[in-house]
């Protein structure tokens, strides 16, 4: 095509088309960008581009300016109506020859492929490169320009052209790009630093501390135009910190750029869609269809991408979107200016689209912000997610969404969703206060309900057996929860896992409640075993109860592991001391006083005692008062261990009935030695465990208080005769049939008893209760010196560390670590056990810490002995 020769021989070109922009008074100095252009015009093509106002000129003037390079420097600023070719190829000849290359001027003013060729020669003949910056360059519609510049490019190798603009040019990119000729810079390059945002705000004299300035940042997402008019917008105010939370898109300022320089440029069609979107946040092309009822919502989000309409992809390859944050919100207010009514529908399309395909929480948020806050319970409840509200409380991201769900509200799911927040909180009274409102409202509605509503019912009279007078009905509920929860679908459970976690949990503390010590250690083990990360509050609690009940059931090497690592995962999640497992601190010290180690029984108590006060509830307080008052009976304060147990008595809501149990027999046998004989009677007369071993036992030490030896005899013989009876139990049986037997002075008998008794002791290390009758033991222990090594080992077994019997494995070792447990026990060294492994020294340590840490040792041999005693090796 011929083309019109570059001379202006009637002076008709804009003289400020080739001025370099001199430099703004609030210009900021960006050295780092600055050595990227001087990098990339090194090569033949350098590409700019980015949102409007991202300061791609003022960088590229800023440079120019510089003179970072000894070369000839032509600028020429292009706009719409450049485009032409006569015009265009007119401006860069111009531009070439001011910056001191000479071009040929073309007789007759016209000119072919031919003059390009001459054009390009005349720069090649140029002793240095020539750097062309085309600012606007890329916006320049058609592709005839482009074409000649490509042609030039390829004929020349000292050319280097610098385009800048909103979007690509239609120049075969990706081919300089394959070739290495091309560099380029987008808007995250751009985007401002939070130096570069502190430089610019001081020299608005605007004084911001580093929290602002991050918010600052945040906001913008370092947009340099956005930062600017935020300075703007601050300066000279006298409280400029605490209107940084206050900018946002449809500030005036704002809006106006944004009107201006996007909103403007958009046919009506592209606004709407716009509009429409802006109130999705990340959002896919497919939602975005659904929300707009727009099929080309694809290419329109394509091409918006495209030009940098303050649209972008989020990730790579994922196929979602986002607008700016600003641009969104000018957008959203817009539309909740023009069309209110429109606000309510678009989030209804949303929360239908998203809810159908499983994307529960921003469905549930699509809902809550079109008012429907019954449709977004439904939403959480029908999808079985009921459990995440009682795991994280209003803290989670669900729960998050629910914290304005007004209080006047009637519908029987939205009040279920207030109990599990309320659980969730651990606000238990307000939670069966709620539960009980949604039941009545329930009730009342009538008819048949849904699968994940019965589960959500059933689940939340399970979580709150334990704090309610109707415990046993676990008996019921568990199996009927579980069945439900068989039978639930597929792709629900696969989004919620924790549900059979939070079941055994819950199944674990109301049978517990209810007195099944057994079945409750059984379900709380596993529970705590299946736990998942995200769910550390929930495991924590089934561990510290599982403690505490390992310890009332005589298994005390369990019991201290298990409280160990109850102890170490509230380490690791960072809980403060009103947060700490206090359950686990009062097992902890359980174990240590049983086995009379009195100062870290003291240590414990210590640790637990300032969350045991008045007004605590559940298993915690009442523990730590049956664990005080029997280290008040170690130093002889009978009558103050004897109120410590009479309080905790009547103070115990929320105690499992096993342990309201233990606290009343301890208190009678605690009677018993104050010599308060007939108090103990009334006491024990009134338990409602008179058939169980350990009260048996105490009935028993009432008989011989009140003088009927043999009636104290048959009743205690009756209790060690019987099968399955725990070693606490058993023990104090024994011993006390020793001391019958002693009473009577029949040495035999009462050696065959205390050497039964030390036997029952030994794997555990029991020596409390062996120690409170040494008194009048004693002459037995001295005159026969296999007694007296018995008595003396449980001190030994003590101090190196009790066998762990029956073990529950709550955190199991991976295969790699128990090859690296193996080769513990050999003894090899580290180097030899990776060499074995085939891995890094690195990594065998690595095993060791974590080997260390799940089996609660601080030493390799110590760890080897428990994974024996454990049976895992």
């Amino acid at each position: 095509m011929p083309i019109e020769a570059f001379t202006d021989p009637d002076n008709s070109l804009l003289a400020s088309k080739f001025v370099v922009p001199a430099a703004p008074p609030f210009m900021v100095a960006r050295p780092a960008l600055l050595d990227r252009v001087t990098e990339g015009v090194q090569a033949p093509v350098t590409l700019i581009t980015g949102l409007a106002g991202s300061g791609k000129t003022q960088l590229l003037a800023s440079w120019a300016r510089s003179g970072a390079v000894n070369w000839p420097v032509a600028w020429i600023t292009l706009e719409q109506g450049d485009e032409q070719v006569t015009t265009f190829w007119t401006y860069v000849s111009e531009g070439l020859r001011r910056a001191g290359v000479p071009v040929p001027v073309v007789p007759g003013g016209v000119v072919t492929r031919a003059v390009l060729g001459r054009l390009a020669a005349a720069v090649a003949d140029h002793p240095s490169p020539v750097v062309l910056i085309l600012d606007g360059a890329s916006q320049l519609p058609g592709r005839d320009w482009a074409a000649g510049l490509e042609y030039l490019l390829s004929h020349v190798d000292r050319l280097r052209v610098v385009l800048t603009g909103r979007w690509d040019p239609p120049l075969p990119l990706y081919r300089y790009r394959l070739a290495g000729q091309l560099h380029e810079m987008r808007t995250a390059d751009l985007a401002f630093t939070l130096p570069e945002v502190d430089r610019l705000m001081r020299l608005h004299r605007v004084d911001l501390a580093e929290p602002e300035l991050a918010a600052v940042l945040e906001r913008t997402e370092g947009w340099a135009a956005g930062i600017r008019l935020c300075a703007c917008a601050l300066q000279g105010s006298a409280d400029v910190r605490s209107l940084v939370g206050t900018i946002s898109g449809d500030q005036s300022t704002i809006a106006e750029y944004f009107v201006g320089e996007v909103l403007r440029l958009q046919p009506p069609e592209t606004r709407r869609f716009l509009l429409e979107t802006s109130m999705l946040g990340t959002f896919s092309p497919e939602l975005a269809a659904a929300v707009t009822a727009n099929s080309a919502a694809p290419r329109m989000l394509a091409e918006l991408t495209r030009v940098n309409a303050f649209v972008q992809p989020v990730g790579a390859g994922t196929g979602m979107y986002r607008y700016h944050q600003l641009f969104a919100e000018l957008l959203r207010a817009q539309l909740a200016w023009s069309e209110p009514d429109e606000v309510t529908l678009l989030h209804q399309r949303a929360a239908m689209w998203l809810a159908a395909r499983g994307h529960l929480t921003e469905a549930a948020g699509h809902a809550v912000r079109a008012g429907d806050w019954g449709g977004a319970a439904g939403m959480v409840i029908d999808d079985y997610a009921f459990g995440d509200l009682v795991i994280a409380g209003s803290t989670g991201r669900l729960g998050a969404l629910f914290a304005q769900l007004p209080e006047h509200l009637e519908a029987p799911e939205a009040v279920l969703i207030r109990a599990g927040l309320a659980y969730g909180d651990g606000d238990h009274s307000r939670a069966a206060e709620q539960f009980t409102y949604a039941g009545k409202l329930l009730g009342a509605r009538g008819g048949a309900f849904g699968d994940g509503l019965t589960l959500a019912c059933l689940l939340m009279r399970l979580l709150l057996l334990p704090y309610g007078p109707e415990a046993e009905q676990v008996a019921q509920l568990a199996p009927a929860a579980k069945a439900l929860l068989e039978g639930a679908p597929e792709h629900r459970l696969a989004r919620h896992p924790e549900l059979r976690m939070l079941l055994l949990a819950a199944e674990g503390l109301a049978r517990s409640g209810s007195g099944s010590v057994d079945e409750a250690a059984r379900a709380l083990a596993e529970a705590a075993e299946t736990a998942l990360p995200g769910a550390e509050a929930v495991r924590l609690s089934c561990l510290e109860h599982l403690a505490l009940l390992e310890a009332y059931r005589g298994r005390l090497g369990r019991a201290e592991t298990i409280g160990r690592q109850a102890v170490e995962l509230a380490t690791r999640c960072g809980l403060g001391r009103d947060r700490w497992p206090a359950t686990a601190e009062v097992a902890l010290a359980w174990v240590a006083l049983e086995r009379y180690e009195i100062e870290s029984a003291d240590r414990h108590l210590r640790a637990a005692q300032p969350l045991c006060g008045p007004g605590v509830t559940g298993p915690a307080p009442t523990g730590f008062a049956l664990v005080r008052a029997r280290r008040l009976q170690t130093r002889g304060e009978l009558r103050q261990a004897v109120d410590v147990l009479a309080a905790a008595g009547e103070n115990s809501d929320g105690a499992p009935r096993w342990l309201t149990g233990e606290i009343r027999l301890n208190q009678a046998r605690l009677l018993i030695a104050a010599g308060r004989v007939g108090e103990a009677g009334e006491l024990l007369a009134g338990c409602p465990e008179r058939a169980t071993p350990d009260a048996a036992v105490t009935r028993a030490a009432v008989l011989l208080a009140q003088g009927q030896p043999a009636a104290a005899q048959e009743v205690a013989r009756t209790v060690v005769d019987a099968a399955g009876v725990p070693a606490p139990v058993a023990l104090d049986a024994w011993l006390l049939l020793a001391m019958l037997a002693a009473g009577r002075e029949d040495a035999p008998g009462a050696r065959e008893s205390l050497r039964r008794a030390l036997r029952v002791a030994a794997p555990e290390s029991y020596r409390r209760p062996v120690h409170q009758v040494w008194s009048e033991l004693r002459k037995l222990l001295r005159d026969d010196e296999r007694l007296a090594w018995q008595y003396r080992s449980l001190g030994a077994a003590s101090e190196g560390g009790a066998a762990v019997t029956d073990p529950v494995v709550v955190e199991r070792l991976s295969r790699r670590e128990l090859d690296v447990l193996r080769g513990m026990a050999e003894m090899l060294p580290t180097e030899e056990i990776a060499a074995s492994m085939y891995v890094s020294v690195n990594t065998v340590k690595t095993h060791v810490r974590s080997i260390l840490r799940k089996l609660s040792a601080s030493r390799r041999n110590e760890a080897v002995r428990r994974a024996r005693s454990l049976h895992l090796i």
